[in-house]
């Protein structure tokens, strides 16, 4: 692929602030200024899996929680993504990975369709990480597909560290991405019969 895989945005609301580079045939760098360490943390590991160049510059209401910020992370990360795959020309479009990390078992598939969705198998009862619901994460992915418009299905096989958990997703889910966006077949062609994705 010739053309350069990046792009840049910025959102702001009165609830966050977000600033987002990437760049999609990187080595896996990142450069991350947020107010949430374990999601700067989880990040991290998403760009180093992807090997995706990521930086990030992130702040919001976090003394009211940290919804906003990780969901508003989601669709600036999922909008710059998307940016970045431009037509879409030449790359595989399906990729899946299933990552271990301890206890942990998680398995990720996506699709570059053009289409938002997302299935998310992935109960995390109303469990914390530190001062953030758990939760969120669904949040921060629906964020992602709704923006980045793929298919995305992320589900725990099983697991009960919910560090251990979360972090396996962000890896299989980076994976997954990698093997997707990765050039396969003639450059020249959208993996589509409609032409289009």
């Amino acid at each position: 692929m010739e053309r350069k895989r990046r792009a840049e945005t910025r959102r702001s609301t009165a609830e966050t602030e977000i600033e987002i580079k990437l760049n999609l045939d990187g080595s896996g760098d990142s450069r991350l200024d947020m107010e949430v360490p374990f999601w700067q943390h989880m990040l991290e590991q998403w760009s180093r899996h992807s090997l995706f160049d990521l930086q990030v510059k992130a702040s919001g209401d976090v003394q009211v929680d940290h919804h906003h910020l990780v969901e508003d992370l989601g669709l600036t990360l999922g909008e710059v993504f998307n940016q970045s795959l431009g037509e879409k020309k030449g790359i595989n479009r399906y990729g899946h990975a299933l990552v271990p990390m301890d206890d942990a078992l998680v398995l990720a598939a996506v699709d570059l369709s053009g289409r938002p969705y997302l299935e998310y198998d992935f109960p995390l009862f109303e469990r914390k990480i530190g001062a953030t619901d758990a939760e969120v994460a669904e949040e921060f992915w629906r964020g992602f597909v709704n923006e980045g418009r793929l298919n995305l299905h992320i589900k725990l096989i099983h697991g009960h560290n919910i560090h251990h958990m979360i972090e396996a997703m962000f890896k299989a889910t980076a994976r997954a991405l990698r093997e997707a966006v990765y050039p396969g077949g003639d450059s020249r062609d959208v993996p589509s019969t409609k032409g289009k994705l």
